[in-house]
């Protein structure tokens, strides 16, 4: 009876996930939900800024907030940033590097992952005649992982004294085990403007609309009519429109100094459920602030996102984060809730890591 009821509990939540796949591709739908991997944000120190970083950033991770924030690399900058997200179920990692190329040009790669891995497929566990387990159930799962990637190329360049523009590429991958994958390709593009102590910066995200092309292994499926066929299709990611501002105040003349940052991303695809919303428009603002001791300590916190509850009360993502620069090294970490308004998966710790390799 009880290896019963945890198969069942298995075998439903397999097929739940597996009743998913034919929901998401019909041909040209709009898939409100079909990069969210990429929504969580790179680099400790501008998640535990509150991802206010489209118009701070001046590192590598340019590639992911801002194209035109590779401007201001004056030497070869590589980051890295390791993640469990979610209770640890979700396996996040990002690596990039950035760097000059002239006096007025940078260039950038960068590439993401973000995976389930050891996810059982039960149904070779079941004996459909019958409707009852097969003997030892246990011994014919089947372990797959289901993984997205990203990879961006980037180019920023300085057009004037104090505005920089940029753009990069991005490319796809997306696979749900041996049952489904899909390409996808998009571009995004930037500004920035800093004059003294402020700074402005778009980022248009998608602003070609993502187009991700699902495939489908059928054989993995005409064995198990019960849970149906899904057909592959085409999704439309739409753009987001990220908007950000800061400001630094000098504290001294031994480089202490402390910033602000305030974001705010508008999507077009209907995400309204928890979001601040205007028909399929929805509004996503964020804070953040940081204090930097001396070049070499930094104290960071930050307000991810401002939703609502199932409720209608007010949410918040509070985030907090610290910074240590050993000359041309800098270990960055942060603490905080990356698991939404319902705040049912738990908090997560980050560790990130930059290197700037000036001779």
């Amino acid at each position: 009876m009880v290896h019963n009821r945890i198969l069942n509990r298995l075998l439903l939540c397999l097929g739940g996930f597996l009743a998913l796949i034919p929901s998401m591709l019909p041909a040209q739908t709009v898939a409100k939900y079909g990069a969210d991997f990429l929504s969580g944000g790179v680099d400790a120190r501008a998640m535990a800024m509150g991802n206010t970083h489209v118009a701070l950033v001046q590192s590598a991770s340019s590639t992911y907030w801002n194209p035109a924030g590779l401007v201001h690399l004056k030497h070869p900058d590589i980051g890295y940033m390791h993640a469990e997200r979610f209770g640890g179920i979700v396996s996040f990692d990002y690596a990039g590097i950035g760097f000059p190329v002239g006096q007025k040009s940078a260039i950038g790669f960068a590439a993401i992952r973000s995976g389930v891995n050891d996810i059982k497929d039960t149904r070779d566990a079941w004996d459909f005649e019958r409707d009852t387990p097969k003997p030892n159930p246990e011994n014919n799962f089947r372990l797959f992982s289901a993984a997205d990637y990203a990879f961006y190329l980037t180019y920023g360049r300085k057009v004037r004294d104090h505005l920089a523009v940029g753009a990069s590429g991005k490319l796809i991958r997306r696979k749900i085990g041996p049952y489904a994958d899909a390409w996808g390709y998009s571009l995004d593009a930037g500004a920035q403007y800093q004059k003294g102590n402020l700074r402005l910066g778009i980022n248009l995200q998608d602003m070609t609309t993502m187009l991700q092309s699902w495939s489908i292994n059928q054989s993995e499926f005409t064995e198990y009519p019960e849970y149906g066929i899904p057909k592959g299709g085409t999704e439309m990611v739409l753009p987001v429109v990220r908007l950000g501002s800061g400001y630094d105040w000098n504290m001294g003349e031994d480089g202490s100094r402390l910033s602000l940052g305030l974001d705010v991303d508008m999507a077009f695809d209907g995400q309204q459920k928890y979001a601040f919303s205007a028909g399929s428009l929805s509004v996503h603002p964020r804070l953040g602030a940081e204090y930097q001791f001396k070049k070499a300590l930094a104290l960071r916190t930050g307000i991810a996102n401002f939703s609502k509850n199932a409720d209608g009360s007010v949410a918040l993502r509070p985030m907090v984060g610290l910074g240590l620069m050993i000359r041309q090294a800098a270990i960055d970490y942060v603490f905080g809730d990356f698991s939404g308004p319902t705040a049912e998966l738990g908090n997560s710790h980050m560790i990130s890591v930059r290197l700037v390799l000036e001779r």
